[in-house]
């Protein structure tokens, strides 16, 4: 079975990044901690058993942390999150794969297993979803698109899981969810991980 990870990234750019962190810690040092959890991503990603694709926010960027090698670069498209991603998991399917899995870049937590373990369950379940403290999910797998799970959501607040699983339940789809994780939205979440690492 032909599978791939969507990988969704801002470009890393002054100011354009983690708003709502930067209007606590400032601009510059936000760009700092989204670069780390940029090296993170692609080093949790990178030696994969799947094929890698690397959705950029603005504009594809040839020579940057992720290998070309290593990782399809394309560009987001969509007017909105949710079609964003959409889009996304329509083009992949479009070619052919079988199990798509798509996450951020701001899971500090997130491991090469627990990816490997939404693939592993997507044998058995039509959805996989990792959910977020804060309300959202940091990872949705899908065997084939499914419409309804990207559209009317308040993208970016704490009811876009509960909204998510209201959909899974209505279309009668199979799910599993992984662990729970925590993002990094806020200078809260940012201290609760550095005292975690200490």
């Amino acid at each position: 079975m032909k599978k791939a990870i969507i990988i969704f990234v801002r470009n890393p750019e002054l100011g354009k990044v983690k708003t709502r962190l930067a209007r606590q810690i400032g601009d510059e040092l936000t760009l700092q901690v989204y670069s780390e959890l940029l090296m993170h991503t692609r080093d949790t990603t990178c030696n994969l058993d799947c094929d890698r694709f690397v959705f950029y926010s603005e504009n594809i960027v040839d020579s940057d942390i992720w290998d070309a090698d290593r990782f399809e670069k394309k560009l987001q498209e969509g007017d909105n999150l949710g079609d964003r991603m959409m889009l996304a998991f329509f083009e992949l399917f479009q070619q052919g794969y079988s199990k798509v899995v798509i996450i951020g870049s701001d899971c500090p937590e997130l491991t090469s297993f627990v990816i490997d373990d939404a693939f592993d369950k997507l044998d058995s379940h039509d959805v996989v979803i990792g959910p977020s403290t804060d309300g959202g999910y940091y990872l949705l797998g899908l065997t084939h698109l499914l419409p309804d799970l990207f559209k009317d959501k308040e993208w970016s607040t704490e009811k876009v899981l509960a909204e998510t699983i209201k959909d899974v339940v209505r279309l009668k789809r199979s799910s599993y969810f992984l662990t729970e994780l925590s993002d990094i939205d806020t200078a809260e979440d940012l201290h609760r991980f550095q005292q975690l690492l200490k």
